[in-house]
């Protein structure tokens, strides 16, 4: 029994993450703005000369130390796939559908707008209810909320997308509509996902 669940575990961390990349690339096709954490990276991105993969797992690795010294039992699997994995899925997500759609209208780019945020926020709530190790990102508002209880994790990630948005906007970071719904409605559908959608699924 045990050797089952943590097979689900496992198969939920890999999908989580790997759907979460597959949404990063959505989000950038979609040209309406990227969710908090991304518009930070690319806004930070746009003063190395490095593909975005690489610089990804750069940025990720000197976020990792910090979680390693706060919380390291964050740390896991999921980690591991994010931190090496998610770039290079986000380059191929966002190649994928421009070829798919070179030439993307109002009404398209809405549509992956919104199939884009839903995926993220469902794929978030699978690898972190795994519990097998999450983003070095998730992890900040993660730790912050079950270190003072009395500041709840939606409420925590709404703090910590804004100023993710406020830096990376600063250093050449794109923000649209998409940043400031995934802003303020990322924290709250994570978690409805987690109840309705991840837990059931990990205790079926």
């Amino acid at each position: 029994m045990e050797q089952k669940l943590f097979r689900r575990r496992v198969i939920m961390t890999i999908f989580g993450v790997c759907l979460c990349g597959f949404s990063v690339g959505i989000f950038s096709f979609s040209n309406l703005g990227m969710d908090p954490f991304q518009v930070l990276a690319h806004g930070l991105w746009n003063l190395t000369n490095l593909s975005f993969g690489t610089f990804y797992v750069i940025l990720n690795a000197l976020m990792l130390v910090v979680v390693f010294v706060l919380d390291r039992s964050k740390i896991g699997l999921g980690t591991l796939i994010n931190l090496f994995l998610l770039g290079y899925i986000a380059d191929f997500s966002l190649e994928l559908w421009g070829r798919l759609f070179p030439e993307p209208t109002t009404v398209v780019r809405v549509l992956s707008l919104i199939f884009a945020i839903v995926v993220i926020c469902l794929s978030s709530a699978l690898y972190m209810t795994s519990s097998l190790g999450v983003s070095t990102y998730d992890a900040v508002a993660l730790i912050i909320s079950e270190k003072y209880p009395k500041f709840p994790f939606r409420l925590v990630r709404i703090a910590t997308d804004l100023l993710c948005v406020i830096i990376g906007v600063l250093f050449g970071g794109v923000a649209g509509i998409a940043t400031i719904i995934t802003a303020f409605f990322m924290g709250p559908l994570i978690s409805w996902f987690n109840k309705t959608v991840a837990v059931p699924l990990l205790n079926k």
